[in-house]
């Protein structure tokens, strides 16, 4: 594990496999670290440079003040690439990870050699529904979102086989610094993309979860819509779909990835 200051900022990140290989970044979802990934590394690894960093307010990268934005954190993708020497990479992004994604595909689309969006949407919930969670994390820290989390997060046939996979993820969650996570509201709260996406041209794939209750196959099947070639995958997963169905996960990155 590293830590590189970005935009003046400490960011704690990893790097795996051959330093030849082609590169591909993995961005953490709200209130996750780059742990979150753990599980994709023996299928990532013998084919890719894997980058993986807990984004700003997460784990190891520090809390700055006020609230952030989608514009603030996919500069920070770029930033820490050019820190590492990294021009071209391939970006997956799951959840919030997905909203950087977004603005990534739109305002640094030559920089991108394929793009995942992985349980996701155009645009994430209401303005009040995100107002309300951050008043509640601020007054209150991380316990309460902990514990609706992981029902949305993981289907109760996956949480029931593997508790221990399920602990790790709320550890994280728990983890979460409540100014850091309050501020990473703010970026789903107000990313609205809709309308926009046609102006991605990267490659595109889109992974949605049949049991997410939180972006909806139906969300996904509105941005695959908008941009020209892009093709939707659904598995069945609750909204962490790279841990809860992590063999269909790995099989469909890797297909699309390195064809």
């Amino acid at each position: 594990m590293s830590q590189i200051e970005i935009n003046g900022n400490p960011v704690r990140y990893r790097v795996d496999g051959a330093a030849d290989a082609p590169v591909l970044i993995l961005s953490n979802s709200l209130g996750t670290t780059l742990e979150m990934w753990d599980t994709q590394m023996p299928a990532l690894t013998p084919h890719f440079r894997v980058l993986r960093y807990d984004t700003r307010g997460h784990g190891g990268s520090r809390t700055t003040p006020g609230e952030y934005s989608a514009p603030l954190l996919g500069g920070d993708v770029l930033a820490l690439a050019d820190a590492l020497d990294i021009g071209t990479f391939s970006y997956c992004g799951l959840s919030m990870g997905g909203a950087i994604g977004q603005w990534l595909g739109l305002n640094a689309g030559p920089r991108l050699s394929k793009l995942v969006l992985c349980n996701t949407a155009a645009k994430i919930g209401s303005v009040d529904g995100w107002n309300a969670r951050i008043d509640m994390v601020r007054r209150d820290g991380m316990a309460e979102v902990a514990s609706g989390a992981i029902a949305r997060w993981f289907t109760p046939e996956f949480a029931a086989a593997e508790p221990q996979q399920v602990e790790v993820v709320r550890q994280q969650l728990l983890g979460c610094d409540p100014a850091g996570y309050a501020a990473n509201c703010a970026v789903v709260r107000d990313a609205d993309f809709r309308g926009q996406l046609g102006a991605i041209t990267a490659p595109l794939l889109f992974i949605a979860g049949a049991r997410d209750p939180v972006t909806s196959v139906a969300d996904g099947a509105a941005v695959v819509a908008e941009v020209r070639g892009s093709r939707l995958v659904v598995l069945d997963a609750a909204h962490l779909s790279n841990i809860g169905a992590r063999a269909a996960f790995d099989a469909a990155l890797l297909e699309f990835l390195r064809s």
